[in-house]
This record gives structure tokens, sequence and C-alpha cells, in this order.
């Protein structure tokens, strides 16, 4: 989250302002803008909203590059948010289930193929974006444990008061099989607080939980709380993040424009800096 430098840019010399009015930084802003221009191409009509459902995982890299789509095609993206998994009323197989406007879905691969076999999804669309990978935070100034091994992690997380975990893809592996792997679940289980319809890190920043684990890139953006860092290799859970076309989607032509302009390489750079690893960059 964060699954995001670039491979494709266009020359900047044709403009007729002189090259020294350019910083590096303008530059190499420029030429994103000019890469992830050619990815897309303003339909015929383009016209009508284009609805998206994304998960947390994505959101930081979307929402940085949803304007550059909206200003390439003339096209108005609408979105709503929501957790990959769950029963949660604002979660995303919540939202399909009420029938609510979708035409790019975004959310964890493992949820994506089920909503592709309850037929919510059409089949063949699913296009990964990006690998993404679980962390821990703490109250922004409080005293930051170590995490960096497997036996640091055991001996903090049963040393912490109260530990915030997602109702999505890193919080399901968390009280599945990580607390089991780490022969701990007894002890810190109940003393774990599942989180739903909120981010882990907002809960850490006003104190109701010590401890939170979510996806990194759904961390980092959070104020009032210090990252620590990913969970050790060995115990490490990486989340492919996937979009694809809703069966009910009014413009999936459109819908497709879209994914393709976020898994083009010229995304990279953002969507790398918001903790993710983008698949096109592989």
């Amino acid at each position: 989250m964060a699954r995001h430098d670039l491979q494709e840019t266009h020359a900047v010399t044709a403009f007729a302002f002189p090259r020294s009015a350019l910083t590096r930084r303008a530059a190499l802003a420029l030429a994103a803008s000019f890469a992830l221009a050619g990815c897309v191409s303003t339909p015929p009509a383009a016209t009508g909203d284009i609805h998206v459902m994304t998960s947390g995982g994505f959101t930081a890299a979307y929402n940085e590059l949803r304007p550059g789509f909206e200003r390439s095609t003339g096209r108005s993206v609408k979105t709503a948010y929501g957790a990959s998994m769950g029963n949660a009323s604002d979660s995303i197989p919540s939202r399909l289930g009420r029938n609510e406007p979708a035409d790019v879905v975004i959310l964890a691969r493992p949820a994506l193929d089920a909503l592709v076999a309850q037929g919510k999804v059409v089949a063949g669309s699913q296009v990964d974006l990006v690998r993404s990978s679980i962390g821990f935070a703490v109250r922004k100034g409080a005293p930051k444990p170590d995490i960096g091994t497997v036996d640091a992690l055991k001996r903090t997380l049963l040393a912490a008061p109260s530990i915030a975990y997602s109702a999505s893809a890193s919080g399901t592996y968390y009280e599945t099989e990580l607390l089991k792997t780490l022969g701990i679940e007894d002890q810190v289980k109940p003393k774990s607080k599942r989180i739903l319809s909120e981010r882990v890190g907002t809960v850490v920043a006003r104190g109701d939980a010590a401890l939170g684990l979510q996806q990194v890139s759904e961390l980092l953006p959070i104020e009032g709380i210090d990252y620590i860092g990913p969970l050790p290799a060995e115990v490490q859970r990486v989340t492919v993040f996937s979009a694809g076309v809703a069966t009910a989607s009014k413009q999936p032509e459109a819908a497709r424009q879209l994914i393709r302009y976020l898994n083009a390489p010229a995304a990279a750079p953002t969507i790398a800096k918001t903790g993710l690893e983008p698949m096109s960059a592989r």
C-alpha cells in the first residue's frame, strides 16, 4: 500500500521556454505527466462518471494517480472506499451486494477472485497492480519496540498492552495464522482488537491501542503515528492488490482504460512512494 523509477519518459525540449527555466524536479514531473498521458486516450464520447471501489491497501497511490487520469481523459471518477473482505457495511463485498454503482474494483487478489466466482467481476479482467507488505506502528513519540526478528516480534506482542489490527487482508492473516505461527495466540489474541471501517493508524494515533498492524501503505499516510517497520521476512505476508471490471459496469471500456493507466510503468514512482511495490516494474 501502500501492491508502486520512470521507465518511459518523453523529451521536454519541444517546449518553447528555455531549458534553464526548468528545475530537475519540474522536468521529471513533466516527463511523468507526459508518459502517463500516453497510456490513455480520450474515447470518442467521454461522458458519464467512472465508479471505482478500492480497498485501503491501494488508496494512497490511487488518490494521487486519479487526478491525472481525469485530466487526460476528461472523465470524472467517483470513488467508494472499503475493506477487501468482511461484512462491514462499507466493505467492497457489502457495497456490491447492495448493487452500488461500480465499474472498477481494486482489492486483495484472493477477494477479487472470490468476486469473480460470485459473478460480481468479469472473469479474465483481473490485473495485478501492486505487492503490499504488513507493518507496525505506535503512537507518535512513543517508544518504538523491536520487531526486527521473529523472537523480538514475539516479545513485543507479548509485552504490548493492546494491539489493533484491520478487518481486511492483513488482519485476517494476523488473527488466523500469524499468532498461531508464533505460538502466542492464547496470550495475545484477547488483548487484540479488530478494527472495522477505520484505519488502524487512526486508532493508534488517538491512543486507543498501543500497537497497530496493517498494510504499510495504509499506515504511512496517517498523522499522529510513527511507523516502526515491516514484519520480519520469515513471517511476512505479501498481498497482491488487483483491479477488475465489475460485471454491472455501464462503461467497461472506460473501466479497462483506467486499469491500464493505474498499471502503466509511468505510474510506478507514485505507487512506490506510498509503500507499495508496483507490479508493472517487475
